[in-house]
């Protein structure tokens, strides 16, 4: 037993070490000595209370635990000291500073673990990673979605309120497949990932760690799981909170687990090494959780079922302004970002029109980000935020003169893929002031109206696309893609797309189209004259028609004619009407055969695209057929061995003279 009164750390993955434990002091944590052996770089540990005495084991008894008796105090215990006040700052991007108490004195003594110590100072740095609250909830949904191929059907999150002080914590809970206990250490791990990257959306294994901590100083999971038909519970925390106040010099995760007797029908505590262990662990969960006892944090799993996954983020962190980065109270059906949401005061159409769409609004909204999050959501699945539906919102059927683009990229070493990219004009287009690429990766959304064409007379607006680029890997926060040279060419491409579909399709806007001749441009002028829709919001250049605007003589009858800002003779006589007439029946004939071919044009895109996708699959099916043959032959090959086999020993056996003991 050490002197000092410092608090030892068991390791979780070591039953051999029965070492008695000292009573606890927060100056400190340090690690026991143990046997050589690896040690992973991030270990999680059971660890000692600081303030809470530990009880002689056999004193637990078997869950679950209506009642719990006081924890005895030993007589030779030294007196715990009082903590001193909180240094944790609430306010995420000021919270980094971290001060260890004191250094672990076996890191260096010979003899000593030789292992690589993680700062908690890193919990933070890592979070940092997330810039936007919204983003790390995404990733928690990743979680909850790549579940389903576990038979995950619902991913829950709403406001959970801590029963010790009544400030608000989000919840997220799914009825997933759950976690065993050893899933649940390798979850709380730091690179640690089983997901295959072509099935799931998640592949760094870093994700739940970097969301939570960006979210709140501290997160508490409960998890149900049946893995081997051996039904088990398992319950840990990661807690900046605890970490900062304590000053440990290492992350420390103190978990524990249960195990369904059928004995007793019942679920027992699950010894990994033995009773002081478990019970060290419960008395921190008990103190730096939200749930006072033991018969409280079992209480957690009564709405979980028979497998699942609940998540509890505690201790939100504020803003720079000192309010709740998170929004509960504004909207009862949905959580927002607090200060996010600035609507202008205005009368215009134009800018009320942009501040309601889907692209502004998602900045602040957590129901109108998570209805865009994922390009197709399964059938059996759903997202239920403050106890109703997230309804999918398809941008595709937001799009007017849709048109479907085929993009290949050119990948070194890999077999030619095609993109399809399906691109058109908003809806309320020019109003609407929206433009840009929804870019998925996997299904889920990286970059939400990625604005590739910049410029200052508006070509390019209200133009919007859709595509799922699974051929460029994301960063790690899932809010944009690495720059590489495959991310540098399809920039430049979906700029070009724009700008094409723009030259092809602005006039049918409003807009000036200079690349048409120019009877049709007159022929869309007068259009847009006679049904009186000129939007006010296009730019003036964009609809200066080429007939001159100043007032000139005319005709021998010595009549002046007047044109307006679009070129269009304001008084006319009766000659000129009839013209007028003529001209506009030619515009409703070249109108109608334009919209005629434009249409033929489209279903044949469509349908070439449609081709070229059932000729991959069919290729694929004959592919997979011709390796089934292959097997079957094998398979035949192997019987046919077999047989041969035993009919030689079957000679074998005849040709013995067996005799039969009587």
């Amino acid at each position: 037993m050490r002197s000092g009164g410092a608090a030892e750390v068991i390791d979780l993955s070591s039953d051999d070490d029965e070492e008695s434990l000292p009573f606890p002091s927060t100056s400190a944590v340090t690690i026991a000595p143990s046997s050589p052996r690896d040690v992973k770089p991030y270990e999680l540990a059971d660890v000692k209370p600081l303030l809470y005495p530990i009880q002689p084991p056999g004193c637990y008894a078997l869950v679950p635990v209506k009642d719990e008796e006081p924890v005895p105090l030993p007589l030779a215990a030294e007196a715990p000291r009082v903590l001193p006040p909180p240094r944790l700052c609430r306010q995420f991007w000021k919270s980094g500073e971290y001060v260890v108490a004191r250094r672990n004195p076996d890191a260096d003594a010979p003899g000593g673990r030789n292992r690589l110590r993680i700062n908690p100072k890193f919990l933070h740095s890592n979070a940092t990673s997330h810039k936007w609250a919204f983003g790390a909830i995404a990733e928690l949904l990743d979680n909850a979605i790549d579940e389903v191929n576990n038979g995950a059907t619902f991913v829950r999150v709403n406001k959970f309120t801590n029963p010790r002080d009544g400030s608000p914590s989000l919840l997220v809970q799914d009825d997933g497949g759950g976690m065993d206990p050893d899933a649940l250490r390798c979850c709380m791990s730091f690179g640690f990932s089983d997901k295959q990257s072509d099935a799931f959306i998640g592949q760094y294994g870093n994700g739940f760690k970097t969301s939570t901590m960006r979210l709140g100083a501290d997160v508490i999971v409960f998890t149900q799981n049946q893995k081997n038909w051996t039904p088990t519970r398992s319950i840990g925390l990661l807690s900046y909170t605890f970490l900062m106040e304590t000053g440990c010099d290492d992350v420390l995760v103190p978990t524990v687990d249960y195990q369904y007797d059928l004995t007793t029908a019942s679920y027992t505590q699950l010894l990994r090494h033995n009773q002081k262990l478990f019970s060290s662990n419960l008395a921190i969960l008990s103190k730096w959780s939200p749930f006072a006892s033991e018969a409280e944090l079992l209480k957690q799993f009564d709405d979980i079922g028979e497998h699942g996954t609940k998540i509890i983020v505690f201790n939100l962190w504020f803003n720079d302004d000192g309010d709740m980065e998170l929004d509960f109270n504004s909207d009862k059906k949905d959580i927002l970002i607090t200060g996010a949401q600035k609507k202008v005061k205005t009368n215009k159409h134009e800018k009320l029109v942009t501040q309601d769409y889907i692209a502004n609004r998602l900045r602040y909204s957590l129901r109108a980000y998570a209805s865009i999050l994922y390009l197709r959501v399964p059938d059996s699945f759903r997202i239920i935020l403050r106890g109703q539906d997230v309804e999918p919102h398809n941008v595709v059927n937001d799009l007017l003169y849709r048109e479907c683009v085929l993009y290949k990229p050119q990948i070194a070493g890999l077999p030619e893929l095609s993109i399809v990219t399906t691109i058109g004009f908003v809806k309320g287009a020019p109003d609407t002031d929206v433009q840009g690429f929804n870019v998925y990766h996997k299904n889920r959304l990286i970059t939400p109206f990625w604005k590739v064409a910049s410029n200052s007379y508006g070509k390019g607006r209200g133009v919007v696309g859709i595509l799922d680029a699974s051929f460029i890997k994301p960063t790690h926060d899932k809010q944009d893609f690495e720059k590489s040279v495959l991310y540098q060419r399809l920039e430049n491409r979906l700029k070009e797309m724009t700008y094409e579909y723009w030259g092809l399709h602005c006039h049918r806007l409003g807009y000036d189209n200079k690349s048409l001749p120019k009877a049709s441009r007159a022929l869309y002028r007068a259009k847009q004259t006679g049904a009186g829709t000129s939007p006010a919001s296009v730019p003036h250049q964009l609809l200066t028609a080429d007939v001159p605007t100043s007032s000139c003589a005319q005709s021998s009858m010595g009549q002046k004619r007047n044109f307006d800002a679009l070129g269009v003779i304001s008084n006319i006589n009766n000659h000129q009407t009839k013209a007028r007439e003529t001209s506009m029946g030619i515009y409703l004939f070249c109108l109608h055969r334009d919209v005629i071919q434009r249409k033929r044009f489209h279903e044949y895109k469509t349908l070439t695209l449609e081709n070229d996708k059932l000729r991959d699959e069919c290729l694929q099916y004959e592919e997979s057929e011709k390796q089934l043959v292959e097997k079957e032959q094998k398979l035949r090959y192997q019987i046919a061995k077999e047989t041969k086999k035993y009919e030689e020993l079957l000679e074998e056996l005849k040709l013995l003279d067996v005799k039969l003991e009587t």
